[in-house]
């Protein structure tokens, strides 16, 4: 028993005490603290205590630590069952050996068995370099490994320090990503080994950091602004999955009533159709306790998405931001969006749309930047997605974008407009300015006539009834009764069950 104790209190202490000071003064916690912080209290049951490397090159043999520099094991967070790891920068600055690797195998082997969510806490720099291609080899097949849970178990990766080369692919795989505000870097190459770094005067910061995945890259979910705040979005995002593919997501009781009207949605869009207005103000009104967990909001703004809930359910909410490119979907935001959408059909959360799009962004740069690809993403998405979809019209529904915005068309389940709707090919101006360009050029009161030819293309053309008349659009509704509508449609879709013939997998425009 005394020899237990003693190497359990070895394993414990890590890279030593000076080690653990040392990180402590930069204001980063250690592994079993962050674990700590992350699960329920005395819920964590750890595995691998005693694992050590088993190199013997450039003196890991007399080196090696108890741990190899990872803590894995299983735990609750709010009373769900979950697996975690947790790399402990004090061994070897968080890097990944063999028996590193292998650690974290055998958790994510752990979750996949038994169905639960996994979630690693990444601070590390990248693979061993004294153990060579045995550091490789067993990274290889951790990355085979999460990528085997992809899509069956939710993933969620913490970033609190410096991740870099072969690790971040593998934190990145996972289905979302939650970077330190302050610690949390990210690199596919080393900041040593950036020109850009080394000669210019970037910081590693500037190549890296939350801000930049945050607003450039897409990488970041969330920005977390400290580490307790990064423990309790995982919890927040946590609550609205199941704890594997084939369950449904948790619901949970609310004060709020399914029949609440929401009548400040009346007065949000404005008259004028090319006036901008925040749609996170519709969503919140919408939305259980109005509360909105908005991912990604600095990056593609263009486009919101993110998780609330409807009558206790679960939901994915996916909406055009008229007030940022006027709503128009460009590469990134239909990217964004694809992802998420197939993020919630793999644990079948519903998905519910807000629809306000003029088009597609138009441009040499988006169309060189491969527009047309990106664009099928986020069709393809919604029409392979198999979980309730509703959808509500706002204002615009234009062309390319109104089809590829959950449109009835691709098997939307419960289709709704505003009056407000318009729905048509393009708008109307530009319509009549396409159809009627002979006849406007030989007016001899062109003003008249556009206004009065654009007046008569919205009355055949661009209101919400033609599309109902032609069974396109389920019902033309007040704002104010939009919850009320949602809910209602949601409560039979939740036993939605799609037959689909069998394939080995779709072939997304990558």
């Amino acid at each position: 028993m005394e020899g237990l104790d003693i190497l359990r209190d070895e394993s414990r202490k890590g890279g030593g005490q000076a080690r653990i000071d040392a990180i402590r003064k930069t204001g980063r916690h250690t592994a079993r603290e962050r674990i700590n912080a992350l699960v329920d209290e005395n819920s964590f049951v750890e595995i691998d205590a005693f694992v050590k490397s088993r190199e013997t090159e450039h003196g890991m043999d007399r080196n090696s630590i108890l741990g190899d520099g990872v803590m894995a094991g299983s735990a609750t967070i709010e009373g769900r069952r979950i697996l975690c790891f947790a790399q402990d920068f004090s061994v070897f600055g968080g890097s990944m050996g063999e028996m590193h690797a292998q650690k974290i195998v055998k958790i994510v082997d752990m979750a996949l068995k038994s169905r639960l969510p996994i979630i690693g806490i990444w601070d590390g720099g990248g693979q061993r370099a004294h153990e060579g291609v045995s550091a490789l080899g067993a990274t290889g097949e951790l990355m085979d490994r999460l990528i085997a849970c992809s899509g069956r178990i939710p993933m969620i990766s913490l970033v609190l320090g410096p991740v870099v080369g072969a690790s971040a692919l593998a934190a990145a795989i996972a289905d979302f990503v939650i970077i330190g505000e302050e610690h949390g870097e990210f690199f596919l190459s080393s900041p040593l080994e950036t020109p850009e770094v080394a000669d210019e005067g970037m910081s590693s910061r500037d190549l890296g950091g939350a801000e930049m995945h945050a607003s450039r890259s897409g990488i970041a979910s969330l920005v977390a602004t400290d580490e307790d705040d990064a423990m309790d979005i995982v919890a927040e995002i946590l609550s609205h999955f199941p704890d594997h593919c084939d369950a449904l997501p948790p619901i949970l009781p609310t004060s709020d009533s399914d029949n609440r009207p929401c009548e400040s949605l009346s007065e949000i869009v404005p008259d004028d159709s090319n006036r901008p207005y925040d749609m996170k103000k519709i969503i919140e009104e919408v939305v259980d306790e109005n509360r909105f967990l908005e991912l990604q909001p600095l990056y593609a703004e263009n486009i919101i998405i993110g998780f609330a809930r409807l009558g206790g359910n679960p939901i994915g909410i996916i909406a055009n931001q008229p007030k940022v490119l006027a709503g128009c979907l460009d590469i990134d935001a239909s990217v964004k969006a694809a992802r998420f959408i197939r993020t919630c059909d793999c644990f079948n959360i519903p998905l519910v749309s807000f629809v306000d799009v003029p088009g597609f962004l138009p441009g040499t740069v988006q169309e060189w930047g491969g527009i047309i690809r990106h664009g099928a993403k986020l069709l393809y998405a919604y029409a392979e997605a198999t979980v309730p979809q509703l959808t509500v019209v706002t204002r615009k529904a234009y062309g390319g974008a109104y089809l590829a915005m959950s449109c009835k068309h691709l098997e939307s389940d419960y289709n709704v407009s505003w009056p407000s709707g318009e729905l048509a090919v393009m708008g109307a101006e530009g319509a009549v300015n396409i159809i009627h360009r002979k006849e406007l050029k030989d007016s001899e009161d062109p003003v008249s006539k556009h206004s009065e030819l654009v007046s008569e293309y919205r009355q055949k053309f661009g209101d919400p009834y033609v599309a109902a008349r032609n069974g396109w659009l389920d019902d033309v509704i007040e704002p104010n009764e939009t919850r009320i509508r949602l809910i209602r449609a949601l409560k039979p879709l939740t036993s939605k069950r799609v037959w689909q013939p069998p394939r080995k997998h779709g072939n997304i425009p990558l």
